[in-house]
């Protein structure tokens, strides 16, 4: 019987203009076929891109990923048009079967359903989504500490070079996804996209009640998954 963690896998990240997925905009991406044979991706299976994304990047978001305004301004492709074959590709992916990795997908994925729609596009709906963020978090509830992709593939070993950097950052979380899977095999058995919807909406719960029982305000709490449609 196949499930769909013998899917191919198709590893995806982008590097952005700030921390809303609303409202941020592509400055680099990656999106690789990986063969789970082997440790990377064979080069003709990887795309990357560098975008201009048409407004000037906060110095902060230099300093996450390395790229500057100048540098997104001499050296990267048209906006639209980059969007447009990012989108396509991953469109493509989908189309074949492939499950699309991403930690914290639903940043990755609303921007790219946000983006979309600011330039006319409709709807992004994806297929076949797993996310080692939402997955870390709910097979293993109880663990201290931070889970941002290098602490989570520090836990389970997975080598990340290059933090941030659109490729590193994808392949290692292709590398995460099959860690996940083979310490926990019965993932392999789940309607995954449906389970990580429930658990990510229900931990979202959870963080608003908490934050409500201590006073602090809730409303930007968002329990949807993988694309936040509601503001």
């Amino acid at each position: 019987m196949n499930h769909w963690s013998d899917q191919p896998v198709c590893a995806f990240d982008l590097e952005t203009t700030g921390p809303d997925p609303t409202s941020a905009r592509i400055v680099t991406a990656c999106v690789a076929m990986l063969d789970p044979a082997r440790e990377s991706p064979a080069p003709e299976s990887v795309r990357t891109w560098l975008l201009d994304p048409g407004i000037p990047i906060p110095p902060g978001a230099t300093a996450v990923h390395g790229i500057s305004t100048e540098a997104a301004r001499s050296g990267g492709a048209e906006y639209r048009s980059g969007y447009t074959e990012i989108r396509d590709v991953l469109r493509q992916a989908w189309d074949a079967g492939a499950v699309v990795v991403a930690f914290n997908a639903s940043f990755d994925l609303t921007l790219m359903d946000a983006e979309g729609r600011r330039q006319g596009f409709d709807p992004l709906v994806p297929a076949l989504v797993a996310d080692p963020y939402v997955i870390d978090r709910e097979m293993d509830r109880y663990r201290r500490g931070k889970r941002t992709l290098g602490d989570v593939c520090r836990h389970y070993g997975v080598p990340l070079d290059n933090s941030h950097e659109a490729q590193a950052d994808a392949v290692a979380a292709a590398h995460l996804l099959s860690a996940l899977v083979g310490k926990y095999p019965d993932l392999r058995t789940l309607d995954i996209v449906a389970e990580q919807t429930r658990w990510h909406a229900e931990r979202q719960r959870s963080f608003a009640e908490y934050l409500v029982r201590n006073g602090r305000d809730a409303s930007d709490v968002n329990g949807e998954w993988p694309i936040r449609r509601s503001a």
